[in-house]
């Protein structure tokens, strides 16, 4: 936690193995394709003096993220990262196709196996930091400052928290839904009620939401009004009940459900789609809000967006004031490829790859204060 605050308080350029919890074997090779193990043998044996220079690239316009883990990676597990060569691009930097966002020189069996994993983690951190910030984008493409909460614990393992959240935040979300998701960059889990808790008090929206503020005073109640699929007759109940302590209501009405406000207006039904959360329903529970004194309510939307969803009702000027997103930005879109380009100094690569060289990669020099290998061990 020491380190990330000193990070986003400008005192250290990269996070290191203190914050990264990595599994001891990967050391042992358990994690790497055994043709990159085989290849480590053949040469040490074989060819122990050459020097190469690995080089990472992907083909997309993108948010970069995963190098801090990858460097720490690199320092914690490789043999004698001191002498090794480490140039990189930093976490948020924007990268274009085909551009140099790492490169590791020294000798192969020192670092080589470690080529996939490298891979692995450059692939699906800047994906999710990449889809976070196109939907942070397309959520402020009206020109409003737009909150977008990352709501993506049940649509992956959970080992995978700490790394989603982290890429979510240099993507640009705002909150994470569980603590594991802010471990790395030393926040809170934020969260309101789910489901579950309407349901035990037996779909009695106020009595849930008693028992929230009572047991919680200090958080901004957000009371979830789909439940009942009514989300404009439970918006008003709750508003009415509690007023200005009231900051917030939370739409996620399903994809295969028509709200019963359509189901009540027959007229209002056959010009669009009026399963889910569709813009004819938040345009009529902020006209219900506001005819009612209501207007400092602000309205939560979550429930199956993605980016292009997102700009759709930014286009339309849905009165959306908050974004809730999960498995949409953990797709992996994104996927890095490692590549020998120079041997010995000399270029050397396989037909259609070439060295790049890239004038914003930074040196990182191995400090070993702060990669201590029996910290991960």
């Amino acid at each position: 936690m020491k380190e990330i605050e000193q990070k986003l308080q400008g005192k250290i350029s990269r996070l290191t193995n203190r914050t990264f919890k990595f599994d001891k074997r990967i050391g042992e090779g358990w994690f790497s394709a055994v043709y990159f193990l085989k290849t480590r043998e053949i040469v040490e044996k074989k060819l122990p003096h050459n020097i190469v220079t690995m080089q990472f690239f992907q083909k997309e316009e993108a948010v970069l993220c995963g190098t801090d883990e990858v460097i720490a990676l690199i320092h914690t597990f490789a043999e004698h990262p001191e002498q090794l060569e480490i140039k990189s691009l930093k976490d948020g930097d924007k990268i274009k196709p085909f551009e140099s966002v790492l490169t590791v020189t020294g000798p192969y069996q020192y670092f080589g196996f470690l080529e996939g994993i490298i891979d692995g983690i450059l692939s699906r951190r800047t994906s999710v930091a990449t889809n976070v910030y196109n939907v942070v984008k397309a959520a402020r493409s009206s020109g409003k400052q737009k909150p977008v909460i990352f709501m993506g614990d049940r649509d992956d393992h959970y080992t995978q928290q700490a790394g989603d959240g982290y890429a979510a935040f240099i993507g640009g979300s705002t909150a994470q839904a569980t603590h594991a998701m802010n471990e790395w960059w030393g926040k809170e889990g934020m969260g309101t009620m789910p489901h579950a808790l309407i349901q035990m008090f037996r779909g009695d929206i106020i009595a849930a939401s008693k028992a929230y503020h009572e047991m919680f005073p200090e958080d901004d109640l957000m009371a979830l009004v789909d439940y009942n699929n009514d989300v404009i007759t439970d918006s008003l109940k709750v508003a009415r009940e509690f007023g200005k302590t009231l900051k917030a209501v939370r739409v996620d009405t399903s994809r295969t459900l028509v709200d019963k406000y359509f189901l009540r207006n027959h007229h209002l039904m056959g010009t669009f789609d009026p399963r889910g959360v569709n813009p004819e329903l938040i345009f009529a529970l902020r006209k219900a809000l506001d005819e009612e004194g209501f207007e400092f309510v602000k309205i939560v939307a979550s429930g199956g967006f993605t980016e292009k969803k997102i700009a759709y009702f930014e286009s339309k000027n849905v009165p959306v004031d908050m974004y809730g997103i999960g498995s949409s930005l953990l797709k992996i879109n994104i996927g890095f490829t490692g590549d020998n380009v120079l041997l010995n100094g000399s270029h050397s690569a396989k037909e259609g790859r070439k060295f790049r060289p890239n004038p914003r990669l930074e040196e990182v020099r191995y400090e070993k204060k702060l990669n201590l290998r029996n910290e991960s061990q």
